[in-house]
């Protein structure tokens, strides 16, 4: 089977069933075609699935099935349920689909800051070009800026104010990513802006107190704004290349992508932000907080890893629709 030419050919009645869907209230000759046409359409998916087909095509013709379904039995799909599937399926499978963008984002990330970190502390170039300070011993030294940057703040006012501005970057890192240039520029500056401070706290002599303070929060905040930055450069690409769908049609289904990232992304922030707020200016000891960190950073990319494949791979093969189609809608 030629899926795009059959997807094509059958575009028009998926459309015809999502309008009747979405409709207020029906006539009864369009009860009739809504019924026909789920029968129809459950048919074809069901054809689909056994084809190779592509998830996120399968992904979306069921959920227009499963509007359908709860027209046809005249139920409302509980928004605890909703929001339930939305953590366990959707935002995991878009994470895990985005998955080689946001990893080659954070390898070229991480690899540019050690660069800038390992300049900054060997050579005294850096600081000219760069334009930093020849006296930083204010924020390195103990108790100077770096450390108090933590604590300057109540605990619950410094995690809102690290939350929201965590969010404001990965929102910007997520939707100029359709531009691609600005979403690499912002990434870039903050992996300069990381790696020259690590280059001055090993220039100091105090790169355990770096990674002290930076690794309890910062795995899981960092991860986050790979996923943003890879997600948004993603949408961009598709921009450039739109593979075999129309321009219009990749881009729309890629932005629907994005905004489940993006939405799914401001509980992980939640998460780093309790973490920055609550967990890395602590008293405890700095292995037991970077521990904490990192059990963070393995649970979510469990999550990812595990939830996520299991949804895109649950999307590809799940015939529930054809079965629920036969038992509950009439031979007519």
């Amino acid at each position: 089977m030629d899926v795009d030419a059959y997807s094509y050919a059958h575009r028009g009645s998926w459309n015809r069933l999502d309008f009747l869907a979405r409709k207020g209230k029906l006539t009864g000759a369009e009860a009739d075609e809504l019924v026909a046409l789920y029968r129809r359409t459950s048919q074809q998916l069901a054809r689909l699935q056994t084809h190779s087909p592509d998830p996120e095509l399968v992904a979306g013709l069921s959920a227009v099935l499963a509007r359908a379904r709860a027209k046809v039995l005249g139920t409302r799909a509980d928004t605890w349920s909703e929001i339930g599937r939305f953590f366990t399926h959707r935002f995991p499978a878009a994470v895990y689909r985005a998955w080689p963008w946001w990893a080659a984002v954070a390898a070229v990330f991480l690899l540019v800051s050690a660069g800038v970190g390992g300049w900054v502390a060997e050579s005294d170039s850096a600081r000219s070009v760069l334009g930093i300070p020849k006296n930083t011993e204010a924020i390195t030294a103990p108790g100077g800026a770096f450390e108090t940057y933590y604590s300057e703040h109540a605990n619950e006012a410094f995690a809102a104010q690290v939350w929201t501005n965590n969010a404001w970057v990965s929102a910007i890192a997520l939707f100029t990513g359709v531009l691609i240039l600005p979403a690499v520029y912002l990434l870039f500056m903050n992996a300069l802006n990381l790696g020259v401070t690590a280059g001055l706290m090993t220039e100091a002599g105090r790169l355990d107190s770096f990674f002290g303070f930076i690794l309890p929060h910062g795995t899981l905040e960092l991860t986050a704004v790979f996923v943003a930055g890879g997600a948004g450069l993603k949408l961009g690409w598709t921009l450039v290349d739109p593979g075999r769908l129309s321009r219009l049609e990749a881009v729309a289904r890629q932005g629907r992508a994005t905004a489940t990232i993006a939405l799914g992304l401001v509980g992980v922030l939640l998460v780093a932000g309790l973490l920055e707020g609550f967990v890395t200016p602590s008293g405890l000891p700095a292995p037991l907080r970077i521990a904490i960190g990192f059990a963070a950073e393995a649970l979510f990319l469990l999550y990812v890893f595990g939830a996520g494949r299991r949804a895109v791979l649950e999307s590809g093969r799940d015939k529930t629709d054809q079965t629920v189609a036969d038992s509950v809608i009439p031979s007519r």
